[in-house]
């Protein structure tokens, strides 16, 4: 039997790439993100396995949007599998101290309420389904270890979305859901294209940076979730090898 999957901000980038690869080894995914035309347009990308692919546009900033999602997995497939949390985006490079609070509530809403509401439903279907349980993955970044400059936004949720994958984690045990987190550095999508003209280093330095194909991170996906739902991916990172993040940068 075919396994279901969301995957949020699947028109584009990561998420793209990860539901293509899904699609390919059997899933059903639903496409969850703003723009119509971009999932459409994914799920068009995945061929033959395009009928698998069910395109729901979703603003993960709202709750009844959120809701609507989850309700419409539950009538097209009775069940969920997997739930890959991965819209998200960030703030403008700025002084910590002038960065707009709309701009910080907006950041907070998209990559650490969306997905916190995301696991809420994920979790009423998959703890009432038979049989019981589910896996759900959190994009984490390596900003959920170490910031860049000017990121105060983007690294606090994303060191928020490791608490929210242990509290998963945990919560989740009696209902055999598995959570785990992975943690991408320098993937090839469009998010990263400026890196290629140069970021701006803690030494205050602005260097181009690494990047690696965004198939590595769809590959890690799949097998994240080839596992049974007795052994988990806690933590996983994905980075281009030679991006500034090991050592002292």
């Amino acid at each position: 039997m075919a396994k279901i999957a969301i995957i949020t901000g699947s028109g584009s980038g990561i998420g793209r790439a990860a539901a293509l690869a899904l699609l390919k080894n059997g899933y059903k995914v639903v496409l969850a993100g703003r723009r119509k035309e971009a999932l459409e347009e994914t799920a068009s990308m995945a061929g033959n396995n395009a009928p698998n692919a069910l395109a729901v546009p979703t603003d993960v900033t709202k709750r009844e949007s959120i809701q609507a999602l989850f309700a419409r997995t539950k009538e097209a497939f009775g069940r969920l599998d997997l739930v890959f949390n991965n819209a998200g985006g960030g703030a403008p490079p700025v002084p910590l101290e002038d960065l707009p609070f709309e701009t910080w509530q907006s950041v907070v809403a998209a990559n650490l309420t969306g997905p916190f509401l995301c696991t809420q439903e994920a979790i009423k279907i998959m703890k009432a389904q038979k049989p019981m349980g589910g896996r759900i993955i959190n994009n984490g970044s390596i900003s959920a270890h170490a910031p860049r400059p000017f990121s105060v936004a983007y690294t606090s949720t994303k060191h928020a979305i490791t608490g929210l994958t242990k509290s998963t984690s945990l919560d989740g045990r009696a209902y055999d859901i598995a959570c785990g987190q992975i943690d991408i550095g320098n993937a090839v999508t469009p998010m990263t294209e400026r890196m290629t003209k140069g970021v701006l280093q803690p030494n205050g330095t602005t260097i181009p940076e690494p990047r690696m194909d965004v198939e590595a991170v769809a590959q890690a996906i799949v097998y994240m979730d080839s596992l049974p739902l007795d052994a988990n991916v806690q933590f996983m990172t994905v980075m281009a090898t030679k991006m500034p993040f090991v050592g002292r940068g």
